[in-house]
């Protein structure tokens, strides 16, 4: 009796080996979590700040970005909020009450940390929409977030709730927020 067990329990390790083997690693990778506090002050004097927290479950290849600079080339801020809203969700991010879907997460070394990107493939808020004399949303249809980490203490950063993007001479992505004058900046990001 005692061999049948130790049998059975033989097989059912290696049955169990198996089967991790053949789950994709990342089933087994654990969100980073994010905070900061976001805060802007309008050009007509008012101040706001909410907290964000930024969830990423899988971040991009070198391959996905690449892909994303070359949709964006191609045609601009709409292909890419197209090739975004078919991706599957990277995350979450969460600024006061409001939660939207990552789409795009990227992270790149630097000399005292990361350096983090995320995209979603519909606007956060529109700042400023509502008011008297506002600008038209059309066309501002990402919003973008990039986090400085660093190793030791409280990094920074900057929120675009609603933007365009393309790509300029030089190569580099440049974004167009919808309201300019109401920078939105991040502080005191840390990671969880």
């Amino acid at each position: 009796m005692h061999s049948s067990t130790l049998a059975f329990l033989r097989s059912s390790l290696s049955c169990l080996s198996c089967l991790l083997i053949i789950v994709p690693a990342d089933v087994f990778a654990q969100d980073e979590t994010f905070s900061a506090v976001a805060s802007m002050k309008t050009a007509g004097g008012v101040s706001a700040s909410a907290p964000v927290t930024v969830v990423v479950s899988q971040f991009a290849t070198d391959a996905d970005h690449a892909a994303l600079v070359g949709v964006l080339k191609k045609g601009g801020t709409a292909a890419v909020k197209e090739w975004l809203s078919k991706r599957d969700d990277a995350g979450r991010l969460q600024l006061g009450s409001r939660r939207t879907p990552i789409k795009f997460a990227y992270s790149r070394p630097t000399g005292e940390g990361r350096l983090i990107t995320v995209a979603t493939a519909e606007p956060i808020v529109f700042s400023g929409a509502g008011l008297p004399g506002a600008k038209t949303t059309q066309g501002y249809e990402l919003g973008l977030v990039l986090l400085d980490v660093v190793a030791t203490g409280p990094g920074r950063g900057e929120l675009s709730p609603a933007a365009k993007v393309r790509v300029n001479d030089q190569g580099a992505i440049v974004t167009e927020d919808y309201n300019a004058a109401d920078v939105v900046h991040l502080s005191n990001v840390v990671k969880k």
